[in-house]
């Protein structure tokens, strides 16, 4: 039986502030109802992670929220570090490797429809696969996994845009890929206006 204890989630999130979290979405819904809706989203994301055989740490934006979402005995956690969002993925995932992490996965915080069966999924992908990845419906990924570092993944990537998952797939070109369902994160009100889930947050908001 495989050793789960070589198996390492990285969940990068942001601290659960006021005016801080999925600015963009805020444009448009206003601060308050995007904050509900990214603790819904934290809370959705903690839940479908917090059973999961293997070890977890979730790196925060600002600093390591004790008493939070993420529960303080399930969860490890640390402070994201580095200038862009790819140098902070590329130092959490050296750290997990230099602690002796054999498969390491990192998501985020804010996919409504990833469950932990998707998860198990995604390490299982890495038996037969250097890689795995999650493609998101706005062109970057939700999902990276690797079994060694590749800090090429994390340098002249256009962060926050739709060319992202192609760059990512660019730079692993004829290496063993296995890609995932593509799912949708959530950044504006066009990517929940039309989702069940998220109507009880909208319900009392005027466009």
């Amino acid at each position: 039986m495989e050793n789960k204890s070589q198996h390492l989630l990285i969940i990068f999130t942001r601290n659960i502030e006021l005016g801080k979290c999925k600015t963009r979405l805020a444009k448009t819904v206003g601060p308050e109802i995007a904050l509900k809706i990214y603790t819904f989203l934290v809370e959705h994301t903690s839940a479908i992670s917090k059973d999961l055989a293997i070890h977890k740490w979730v790196f925060y934006s600002e600093y390591p929220a004790k008493g939070d979402l993420f529960e303080d005995h399930v969860f490890e956690k640390y402070s994201q570090d580095g200038r862009d969002l790819g140098q902070r993925m590329n130092n959490a995932f050296i750290q997990g490797f230099e602690k002796g992490y054999e498969k390491i996965i990192i998501i985020g915080s804010d996919i409504y429809n990833l469950e932990e069966s998707d998860l198990n999924k995604a390490f299982e992908a890495l038996d037969d696969a250097e890689y795995v990845l999650g493609p998101a419906q706005d062109g970057g990924y939700y999902l990276l996994g690797m079994k060694a570092p590749n800090a090429r993944l994390f340098e002249d990537k256009s962060w926050g845009t739709e060319m992202v998952l192609t760059q990512t797939l660019e730079t692993i070109k004829g290496s063993k890929l296995i890609l995932l369902d593509q799912r949708n994160d959530v950044d504006t009100y066009e990517d929940i206006k039309n989702e069940e889930v998220f109507q009880k947050f909208l319900k009392n908001w005027q466009e």
